[in-house]
């Protein structure tokens, strides 16, 4: 048997590996939980330690939950698309207004495979080692249209005497991808409260296509790091703690915090993101009670904040004055911009995406001895503002509500998991920072489907 649990491991570990895309665009870009059981219950169960297997939720369960192996596979569709409404205005000084094409344009790449694998051990009777392989999150999007294109400004001149329009090629879009592998250590203090630890490590990988306006505009310090670059995979490390303690024998408690994982720079597109091509992940933290009025019953309350301004590449808002090399001097001519601050410099532009409050509230009934049912809700509000709807075309991480449903049902000491989530539709809306006649739309809806067994 334990050759068969080792080969199953090995067999998941592959897949995880070998997975093409994942998109988990759901808290911002974070996935909306981590675990089938968890992902049942709209997220929640940081106080729970039967949703601790994979120890993304909280470490310090796997200690309480005991020996186990789990896998799952998700099916993930987002929906994503902008509109733009307003005819682009007729560039008549400089820098020239850089308005839109008109209309609604979708995304393709609609669905998106994502799998995870987990196993714990005992170490003794008071502590546990875990491992887990799971997707983060991450964004992808693909126009079949130029985006970043205006027909006025095709064979312009700019005051360098280059056509800011050159070059510019469909699709446009961006693919991150971001998997996590955690090495994570729980142990018991007395018979009520636990602690635990996870060491991750990170990878990422990014691919952006359709920015040469950018690069024609002079908008960046490093001008062949921009677009279209192919795929850039980095590595990564950082760390988590937990804790879970029981109040009483109905009420317990459970807390984490995650470090920023510490990523490698994207050389091939430092010339777009801040500080040079860093891209890290986010801190964030999360906190919650679980409340279990009888054996059969479990509710959970969850609340986590993901700190997305913290990071420059994400949070740093979009300057367009600043990203302009060159002004008019006031008379017929031009002069070096004084505040020009490109893409890809310390402080340079980014999504301007704020920090995200979320609230997850869930609860389970074992509807018979083998049976269990679950919903579960999550909410948080937007990290995109209006003003910064031209960058996040590209990242439209807009959604703030969720409803999940789920289902387990068991065979011995085997389990099958199910969940399914359902994002409601969510715009954002604003005035085109480069032709303030035109309005963006960013719309996003999405749905997932997830199938997981433990054993």
């Amino acid at each position: 048997m334990r050759k068969i649990h080792y080969a199953s491991i090995t067999v998941c570990l592959a897949v995880v590996l070998m997975a093409s895309e994942m998109a988990h665009a759901t808290d911002g870009y974070f996935s909306v939980a981590y675990g089938t059981r968890s992902k049942g219950m709209g997220g929640a169960g940081i106080a729970l330690y039967e949703t601790s297997l994979f120890g993304a939720n909280n470490p310090a369960g796997l200690v309480r939950y005991g020996k186990g192996y789990g896998a799952a596979l998700g099916l993930f569709s987002p929906n994503r698309s902008y509109t733009v409404t307003g005819n682009p205005s007729v560039p008549s000084s400089f820098p020239p207004a850089f308005g839109l094409a008109p209309g609604k344009i979708t995304s393709d790449s609609k669905y998106f495979v994502m799998p995870s694998v987990a196993a714990n051990f005992m170490v003794d009777s008071q502590s546990a080692l875990g491992v887990a392989i799971y997707g983060n999150g991450g964004m992808n999007t693909d126009y079949d249209t130029k985006t970043f294109y205006s027909q006025y400004l095709d064979g312009a001149v700019m005051p360098d005497g280059s056509n800011p329009m050159q070059g510019v090629s469909k699709p446009t879009g961006v693919n991150l991808m971001q998997l996590f592998a955690a090495v994570q250590y729980s142990r018991a203090i007395g018979e009520n409260w636990s602690v635990g630890i996870s060491v991750i490590g990170g990878w990422q990988s990014f691919e952006a296509k359709g920015l040469q306006a950018f690069v024609n505009f002079g908008m960046s310090q490093s001008p062949a790091n921009v677009t279209n670059r192919g795929a850039d995979k980095v590595l990564g490390i950082g760390g988590k703690i937990g804790v879970l303690g029981k109040l009483t024998d109905q009420l317990s408690i459970g807390a984490t915090f995650q470090t920023p994982i510490w990523m490698q720079a994207f050389d091939k597109y430092k010339g777009l993101f801040a500080e040079r091509g860093k891209f890290d992940i986010p801190a964030n933290w999360s906190a919650g009670l679980a409340y279990r009025p009888c054996g059969k019953m479990n509710f959970a309350i969850d609340f986590k904040q993901i700190f997305y301004s913290k990071v420059n590449s994400v949070g740093n808002p979009l300057s367009t004055m600043a990203l302009m090399p060159m002004v008019p001097n006031g008379s017929g001519g031009f002069i070096n911009n004084p505040q020009y601050t490109p893409l890809g410099s310390n402080n340079g532009s980014g999504f301007g995406w704020k920090d995200m409050f979320i609230i997850k509230v869930g609860g389970e009934y074992m509807v018979a001895p083998s049976s269990t049912i679950r919903i579960g809700y999550s909410h948080g509000n937007s990290p995109v503002k209006s003003s910064e709807v031209l960058f996040n075309i590209l990242a439209p991480g807009v959604i703030e509500n969720h409803l999940t449903a789920g289902f387990t049902q068991t065979f011995g000491n085997k389990a099958l998991d199910f969940a399914f989530v359902f994002a409601f539709n969510k715009k954002v809306t604003g005035s085109n920072p480069l032709d303030p006649a035109q309005t963006i739309k960013l719309q996003m809806s999405q749905w997932e489907f997830e199938v997981g067994f433990r054993f």
